[in-house]
């Protein structure tokens, strides 16, 4: 096993894929969670409703679906499709996840920062991110969990060479 370089190579494909998607996902996460928690817009309930489709929705429905699109739009099947098939069914997740933190969140502390002098930044980064972090840092365990376990969507967004470790040992 461990003289393997095929089973090497299938572990790099797997950590890459899983770092790239999780830093992506927490950073789009966050920001929608953010987003939905502090804004009132319109659409906002259908928003959160359909948040909780790829929750819901079998693994392998949800892989055909993205090889499906891949064709129609001709996109390459590779480590970039993995990525961004990792990304699109864990964002709902990680949005859940920091979205319940942004809820339980007292926006006092966020008024008085304000009222205090602070700008908008300095607001975000010493008072909202601090209150929010385990729920960003759950979320990006949760998604890296995620890529790192998946593999029915990889087999299906799979292309030549692009072999996970999921997918290594499935064919072993």
């Amino acid at each position: 096993l461990f003289t393997d370089s095929s089973i090497w190579f299938s572990i790099r494909n797997t950590l890459i894929i899983g770092f790239i998607s999780t830093l992506l996902t927490t950073v789009l996460g966050t920001a929608a969670a953010l987003a939905i928690g502090k804004y009132a817009f319109r659409g906002k309930k259908l928003f959160e409703n359909i948040l909780y489709v790829p929750v819901i929705l079998p693994e392998i429905i949800f892989g055909i679906a993205l090889l499906a699109l891949y064709v129609l739009i001709r996109f390459p099947l590779g480590m970039v499709s993995i990525i961004v098939a990792h990304i699109t069914f864990s964002l709902s997740f990680v949005t859940l996840i920091v979205l319940a933190r942004v809820n339980n969140f007292e926006r006092n502390l966020e008024e008085a920062s304000l009222d205090l002098g602070a700008s908008r930044w300095q607001t975000f980064r010493l008072v909202i991110l601090p209150n929010i972090a385990p729920g960003i840092i759950s979320g990006a365990l949760f998604a890296f969990t995620l890529s790192i376990d998946d593999f029915v969507v990889t087999f299906f967004t799979a292309g030549v060479g692009a072999s996970t470790l999921p997918l290594k040992i499935y064919s072993l």
